[in-house]
């Protein structure tokens, strides 16, 4: 290699290439894509509440597998990682890095399609807004596993925060929303009688959200924030069962045992880690 071609590999390390900048600028348009559509479906520019969307299915009562409304509370925190992460990711330091470049288009792909669902909500069938969950779900998925992966090692307590923090909580919520959407869709078009069999169905599913809880925490080294998005929409899963319609005590009561498990065991498996004598 000749001295001017290393010297323009040592730059291109050193402050990264068009295609870093492209990516930077394409997560701060993804955002600000999505975040217009959030805007829209709170009822912004004459847009409907989402859980006013689709005759009501995506509300609160639209299935027995929808939390109660304060759980979607949980997407402040998500949203304001999500800026934090647009934001710092955005800055010159992180142009070329090699974290980044694991993670940012996949980054990008997951805001765009947080985006297109709440546009689906609002503009299209409720079959299209299981299909672009579907998607974001295997997209956080994907994401998520970079990012705790060593293809993408981390530098430091933001860093861990902004990526492993926020895309897991991300994962762990829309694993559940996924659910949900998905009752609310089979819940419009299967025949009424299922409902006498709704315990039953109820209980399968959450068995394997538990699963599936499971299995993300120790694919990912036992990571607590997707148990902890899993666990916070589960309990309101369990109150809007208790409480609220349509009732069911059968489903509330597993609810409760699953959010248990996918947030105290990652919790109990990651202490003893923290524990066992090498972090004396």
């Amino acid at each position: 290699m000749s001295q001017s071609s290393r010297t323009s590999t040592d730059r291109d390390s050193a402050t990264g290439t068009p295609r870093d900048l492209l990516r930077q600028i394409a997560v701060l348009v993804a955002l600000g894509f999505t975040l217009v559509s959030v805007f829209v479906n709170v009822g912004g520019l004459g847009g409907t509440r989402t859980q006013d969307t689709q005759d009501g299915a995506l509300s609160a009562d639209g299935s027995y597998l929808a939390p109660a409304g304060p759980a979607f509370s949980i997407w402040s925190a998500i949203y304001l990682g999500l800026i934090g992460y647009a934001i710092w990711q955005a800055l010159p330091g992180q142009r070329a890095s090699d974290r980044q470049r694991a993670i940012g288009w996949w980054v990008v792909v997951t805001i765009l399609l947080n985006g297109l669902w709440l546009v689906a909500a609002q503009f299209l069938t409720i079959e299209w807004t299981v299909i672009v969950i579907v998607l974001l779900l295997i997209a956080l998925c994907i994401t998520f596993r970079i990012s705790v992966s060593t293809r993408a090692p981390r530098g430091g307590f933001l860093d861990a925060l902004l990526i492993d923090g926020v895309t897991g909580l991300h994962l762990g919520w829309v694993t559940l929303a996924t659910v949900a959407n998905i009752a609310a869709w089979l819940t419009g078009i299967v025949p009424a009688e299922w409902a006498d069999a709704a315990s039953a169905w109820g209980i399968a599913v959450l068995v394997v959200v538990a699963v599936l809880g499971l299995g993300i925490a120790w694919a990912s080294g036992w990571r607590v924030a997707p148990g902890i998005a899993l666990a916070w929409g589960l309990t309101w899963l369990a109150v809007n069962r208790l409480t609220g319609e349509p009732q069911n005590t059968a489903i509330g009561i597993t609810a409760i045992v699953v959010a248990a498990l996918v947030l105290l065991v990652p919790l109990a498996v990651a202490g003893l880690r923290f524990l066992q004598p090498e972090h004396d």
